[in-house]
């Protein structure tokens, strides 16, 4: 209890004093409205007014004599009308098997054998419906992705550095995907072959170390390429409105205006998409290091402890009946079930399950906005 206390104190004071520094230093804030975006912004109603070669109706008498009272401004098409721009401002932003054998166990010694199969089927099933959820959340985030990496590759041609990011960053799920392929990764580094005699270049402790590296920095890297991404979403605007030019006939005033505006209004929603991937992977890194008892450093990692210490499934004391008994077994079953090695095993498998989201829905994005889109 002490320690969920002084839990609960850290917690309150670290978001108090998150909501005070909110006002004055803000990511959001910074990463949205430090005047790198811009935006568009719609042609007024008189601007559109002037392209139609209508006036203002000066009072309500003369607006009912021309038959004006209802009816919405019509604007051609092909209008030649110009869109400005700004910088982004804070009201622009603001308006918008490893289970397996932990529990082997502890579930032998108190004559439950029976509970492991029902428990370890549990938990694959809630493991799969935990991935479903987590697959069908990162879906439109992958398709939104795709789209604003292949704008953001038109718009950086004269900029091969930043086209190079672009698709590393693009990219970064396939390489976190292959660093969790056993064949593929760990063989490859920590049982090199020379000769006859196998040459190991990586240990098990330093792979899992610089698997945790490599996972920092393409979070870091694909946090460094979100301006242009927003950008690139910023200027669908401009794309929206060079579309609307090609058509025929006429279009409401009013329905100009609203294509311009939904752009920048939604430029939040889009940050989201993009950063909740990162921020996911991210925290679930951290967490691996953390309680999978892993180590930033290149050398051995600390030794893990996965059974439960002898003095919590120990017998208990004659004076109790069979209930508490019975109690006191549940409870150091699930102190021994939450180890490190199940932990690992957990949070290995978000990581890699969020990548292959990410690169399976932004692949196929790819393929519907080059193709299926245009048609």
């Amino acid at each position: 209890m002490a320690v969920l206390g002084v839990q609960l104190v850290v917690t309150l004071f670290t978001a108090t004093l998150m909501h005070r520094l909110a006002p004055h230093c803000s990511f959001a804030r910074w990463l949205l409205c430090n005047g790198s975006l811009f935006r568009y912004k719609h042609p007024s109603e008189e601007e559109l007014r002037a392209l139609a070669g209508k006036q203002r109706p000066q009072g309500r008498r003369e607006r009912w004599a021309n038959g004006l009272g209802e009816k919405p401004l019509l604007v051609p098409r092909d209008a030649p009308f110009h869109l400005e721009t700004c910088p982004l401002t804070p009201v622009d932003a603001l308006g918008l098997a490893s289970v397996t054998r932990n529990l082997q166990p502890l579930l032998k010694p108190q004559g439950w054998d029976w509970v492991l199969p029902v428990s370890t089927l549990a938990i694959r099933v809630g493991l799969a419906v935990a991935g479903s959820v987590l697959g069908a959340f990162l879906t439109f985030p992958g398709l939104r992705l795709a789209q604003t990496h292949r704008d953001a590759l038109t718009m950086a041609e004269d900029r091969p550095l930043l086209q190079l990011l672009l698709h590393t960053s693009f990219l970064s799920p396939l390489c976190v995907l292959w660093l969790w392929t056993k064949p593929i990764a760990r063989d490859f580094l920590h049982q090199g072959a020379a000769g006859e005699s196998p040459l190991a270049l990586l240990s098990d402790s330093a792979f899992d170390s610089l698997r945790l590296w490599v996972l920092v920095v393409l979070c870091l890297l694909r946090l460094a390429v979100t301006r242009p991404h927003l950008q690139a979403y910023l200027c669908l605007a401009k794309a929206r409105v060079e579309q609307l030019r090609k058509e025929a006939g006429h279009v409401e005033a009013r329905e100009i205006q609203q294509r311009v505006v939904r752009v920048y209004c939604y430029v939040t929603v889009v940050s989201l998409q993009y950063l909740t991937p990162l921020i996911l992977t991210l925290n679930c890194t951290l967490l691996l290091k953390s309680l999978g008892c892993y180590s930033w450093g290149l050398g051995p990692a600390p030794p893990l402890s996965g059974a439960p210490s002898s003095a919590s499934t120990g017998p208990v004391g004659s004076g109790e009946d069979e209930a508490q008994r019975t109690a006191a077994g549940i409870a150091a079953a699930l102190r021994g079930l939450l180890t490190p090695l199940l932990l690992r095993g957990v949070l290995a498998f978000f990581i890699w399950w969020t990548a292959a989201c990410q690169l399976v829905s932004s692949l196929f994005g790819l393929y519907f906005h080059q193709h299926l889109a245009a048609c």
